[in-house]
């Protein structure tokens, strides 16, 4: 087989391989779109991107990621030609960036109602003060997105314009072969006395290394094929280049700390209290009929973590009285910044923002 392969090929090969094993990081291309760090606890960094060669901002209401813990950063900003921050600065939106940095085990104790009640606050504080604007749109990937309604149901801040939920699931036992597995778990437990939400954060803490093992679990047929085609296209500089980037970002993810981890395994996947329309923040319930803002909810049409089923509940539930449900290709992570994406998910998102955020008038 190898007397088919062209000299030229052989040598792109060779010089890949090396490259590829040797000295991954010059072929990484991910996170290279500039942004300044407007805010710094020492765990959590609030990054502004800034808009290098870009019209002025058209839009006066900032635009404010809220990823979900354990991810590395590097997905919002994949590829130059597949960066979602770079896009929807293109499209005018001010765009602010959560980093919610390495949790480790002096962190283990921060539970959902950290990041809902004070961590995210801060940072939403911080983006007013340095955008001079109140009025916020929130952007909420997986995790991210139970962050953004929870926030607006804990508060009441209506000065939350609009959110976007991107494959965020509430009601987990609807979510396939998965929820049904959570579902009998969660049988199981009550059966032998066992209250998951009263384990200690320390047993339920997941350091990056499993949080890197389960994610490539959750889909193991794609993670094998992955190195299959790597194998097979070696001699594709943009293929090895593509590969490296992907693996920049699965084989660098984050710590769970054990309090969040677990609050969210016991609202979402075990006792599913937000399909009943209430999340627990230590004591306290928090009502999604009390969020207010615009909602647009995704949903990925491949996405095994959180389907379509579990995640379009959220209709029902919040009180928003304008909010769009919209089915897109990919998979849980595809949605956010799959090949697909710059066609389908963030076109659709950025038309409904602009329609709900005040265009500025350049004349004035």
């Amino acid at each position: 087989m190898l007397r088919r392969i062209q000299p030229k090929r052989v040598k792109h090969l060779i010089a890949n391989v090396g490259e590829r094993v040797l000295r991954p990081h010059t072929l990484i291309t991910a996170g290279k779109t500039p942004y300044n760090v407007v805010a710094d606890n020492g765990l959590v960094r609030l990054r502004h991107y800034r808009r290098s060669g870009e019209p002025a901002a058209r839009y006066p209401v900032p635009l404010v990621i809220v990823p979900p813990l354990a991810v590395n950063m590097l997905i919002y900003d994949w590829f130059p030609e597949r960066s979602f921050v770079r896009y929807f600065l293109e499209q005018g939106f001010d765009v602010y960036l959560i980093d919610w940095g390495s949790p480790d085990r002096r962190h283990a104790r921060y539970t959902l109602a950290t990041y809902v009640t004070k961590l995210l606050p801060e940072c939403l504080q911080q983006v007013r003060q340095h955008s001079g604007q109140r009025t916020l749109s929130l952007h909420g990937w997986s995790m991210g997105g139970g962050f953004a309604l929870c926030y607006q149901a804990f508060s009441g801040d209506t000065d939350i314009r609009n959110i976007v939920t991107v494959g965020t699931a509430l009601d987990g036992h609807a979510n396939g072969q998965i929820g049904r597995q959570y579902a009998a778990l969660n049988r199981a437990l009550k059966a032998v006395g066992v209250n998951f939400r009263r384990l200690p954060s320390s047993v339920t803490y997941a350091p990056a290394w499993i949080n890197a093992i389960g994610f490539k679990l959750s889909d193991p047929i794609s993670s094998v094929q992955g190195y299959v085609d790597l194998i097979r296209n070696l001699d594709d500089r943009e293929f090895v280049i593509q590969h490296a980037n992907q693996s920049a970002f699965m084989d660098n993810l984050e710590a769970y700390p054990g309090g969040v981890i677990r609050d969210w395994m016991y609202s979402i996947w075990l006792e599913n209290e937000a399909a009943r329309g209430y999340v627990s923040l230590g004591h306290r319930r928090v009502y999604l009929k009390d969020v207010s803002a615009n909602l647009l909810a995704l949903a990925g049409t491949s996405d095994k973590l959180a389907n379509e089923h579990c995640c379009r509940p959220i209709m029902e539930l919040v009180g928003s009285a304008d909010k769009t449900f919209l089915r897109c290709p990919g998979g849980h992570t595809g949605i956010l910044s799959g090949s697909r994406a710059p066609e389908q998910a963030w076109p659709q998102t950025a038309e409904w923002l602009a329609a709900r955020s005040c265009v500025i008038d350049d004349h004035q």
